[in-house]
């Protein structure tokens, strides 16, 4: 399972939003912290948005803050928001399939399945927990 640039930048704003709850955070502050474009932030923040993940503020000073709950939205709950988390690795005619294709379309739908437990089972709050074990607020995410 390979996670999209969208769903990367998710969740890069929600932990940021979800680290100061009652801050606001305009779409270029994240943007520039995490070196993405603000039009395509922008177009995640709307999504986020329609989850109820993030709330809007409009005028001087607006921006976006986290409205989710941090302990249980998990890296699944974004990632389904940008992605079709349920497709399979699709054989393109299993019935002509070779013996080995088959056997990696089984172990590529295991990792799969893996990935999506592994998603499914960290919070956000589990990621701000890693993010103040790893001790460097300072530190720059590239996508």
């Amino acid at each position: 399972m390979q996670v999209q640039k969208s769903s990367q930048l998710a969740i890069y704003a929600l932990i940021e939003l979800a680290a100061d709850p009652d801050r606001q955070v305009s779409v270029s502050e994240i943007g520039e912290k995490f070196r993405v474009s603000a039009h395509h932030l922008a177009k995640v923040m709307h999504t986020l948005g329609r989850a109820g993940l993030v709330r809007s503020i409009r005028g001087v000073g607006g921006g976006y803050s986290f409205s989710g709950n941090a302990k249980r939205t998990t890296l699944l709950d974004v990632i389904s928001l940008f992605e079709d988390t349920l497709s399979d690795n699709n054989l393109s005619d299993p019935t002509n399939a070779t013996t080995a294709e088959l056997a990696l379309f089984d172990v590529m739908c295991e990792i799969d399945d893996i990935a999506k437990a592994t998603f499914g089972a960290i919070t956000l709050s589990t990621m701000l927990k890693q993010m103040e074990r790893r001790g460097n607020p300072t530190d720059r995410a590239t996508v």
